[in-house]
């Protein structure tokens, strides 16, 4: 299981967690760049967004990351906030798992 994330989702590897459920965990970026910095991260390993399939339960997966997200947001009290997703190497993806970053807390 070379996967860092995968890894924190086992317990592995530490991480300071704010948000866990069946099929998603968030925690804080060990290197922010923003006040608030947090990823989501699919439980399920799939390597990067543009591998889940075009079908009724990739768009219902890709639509739960996304609430996912949101929820997150909300329970961290951000009032705007940016998501972003970086997809593939050139893409400017550094972990092969599927993660979306929330970032606020400016100002």
């Amino acid at each position: 299981m070379g996967c860092v994330f995968c890894r924190i989702i086992a317990g592995e590897l530490p991480s300071r967690k704010v948000y866990e459920d069946e099929g998603f965990v968030a925690f804080h970026d060990i290197r922010p760049k923003a006040p608030v910095h947090v990823l989501v991260v699919p439980k399920e390993h799939v390597e990067k967004l543009s591998d889940y399939p075009d079908t009724e339960e990739g768009e219902r997966k890709l639509g739960a990351l996304f609430r996912t997200a949101n929820r997150v947001a909300q329970l961290l009290g951000l009032q705007g906030y940016r998501v972003q997703v970086n997809v593939g190497e050139k893409g400017g993806q550094e972990v092969f798992h599927v993660h979306v970053h929330v970032m606020g807390g400016w100002g």
